[in-house]
């Protein structure tokens, strides 16, 4: 290897991600309430990165004084004028419903303002499967890509809850092109044993994939954190799988435990986390005012490759 090949930096796995999205033709992106800074500048920006064609929805004064407060060019954006945030999460859901967008991103109303209408019974967005949430986290010096889920709105999944949440991961996995994926369904231990239920869960789990039940992926569990990401740890226990030390999605027992994952990666090992919701009749991004411009600029790549690759031909990135 050359010293100039040597010193040259390699794309990030987010870089990779991006540079994907941005082959394809931005995504008709529906922004519910983008209202604050923060939100209207990351559809902006992803707008500027060639990522989304955002359609603005929220009240177009406000809009407007943001914009102009903050410096930020509203070009020729399409603002769709309502009263306030319930309006604009109620309107942004009616016009995905319409098929006048291919995914939802959240401004700066709260999550569950906007969750409420995509998932009323008669008006909003949901599907036969469950809705879920994964964090597309990039960790330094972690080779691959880990999907984390659900850490975001499934507080404790029952096992049918579970079989969704799973299938909802693999499909992005492989949706957005990044092949078959290993998943583990982790628990505090790897050993199935009736005082930790969630080791039952990730067996029956498991059960259900050689059943058909799970499609797309190789599911392995339970496995503990160390033996799901680590080959070293997986083999001083004894555990022979494709997935154990090679995990790629990361299946955790409840809310709490993925919030608590997730976050000490972001904080303690300086990983990025993006993140979109799934399961609903289009991907949703939930934005953070705590997220980097990288960040949302992922979450929205994704969103759009995954939106993207269901209107054409999968390719692998």
């Amino acid at each position: 290897m050359s010293e100039v090949t040597a010193l040259t930096p390699q794309p990030s796995k987010y870089d990779r991600l991006i540079a994907a999205a941005q082959a394809e033709v931005p995504a008709v992106t529906i922004v519910a309430h983008p209202c604050d800074e923060t939100s209207l500048r990351g559809a902006l920006e992803a707008a500027d990165a060639g990522l989304i064609a955002p359609i603005l929805v929220g009240p177009e004064a406000k809009i407007r004084n943001v914009a102009a407060e903050h410096r930020l060019d509203l070009g020729r954006r399409e603002i769709i004028d309502v009263s306030h945030s319930h309006a604009a999460a109620a309107k942004a859901v009616e016009m995905i419903r319409e098929g006048r967008g291919e995914f939802l991103m959240k401004g700066s109303l709260h999550t569950d303002e906007l969750m409420h209408e995509v998932a009323a019974s008669a008006t909003g967005l949901r599907t036969a499967r469950r809705i879920s949430h994964v964090f597309i986290m990039d960790v330094p010096g972690h080779a691959d890509t880990l999907f984390i889920t659900d850490a975001a709105i499934n507080i404790f999944p029952d096992l049918e809850a579970k079989r969704d949440i799973v299938q909802n991961a693999i499909d992005l996995w492989v949706t957005i092109g990044l092949g078959e994926p290993r998943v583990a369904i982790l628990s505090a231990v790897e050993t199935v044993t009736t005082k930790i239920p969630s080791t039952i869960e990730a067996a029956a789990l498991c059960k259900m994939a050689e059943r058909g039940q799970i499609r797309g992926g190789l599911l392995d569990g339970p496995l503990a954190f160390d033996n799901a990401i680590d080959p070293e740890a997986a083999r001083i226990k004894g555990i022979k799988s494709p997935v154990a030390g090679h995990a790629q999605i990361l299946v955790v027992p409840d809310l709490e435990a993925g919030n608590m994952l997730a976050k000490n990666l972001t904080f303690l090992a300086h990983a990025d986390a993006a993140g979109i919701v799934l399961g609903a009749r289009v991907p949703i991004v939930l934005t953070s005012r705590a997220d980097s411009v990288r960040t949302r600029l992922a979450s929205c790549a994704v969103a759009a490759l995954y939106a993207a690759r269901r209107r054409a031909p999968q390719v692998a990135v």
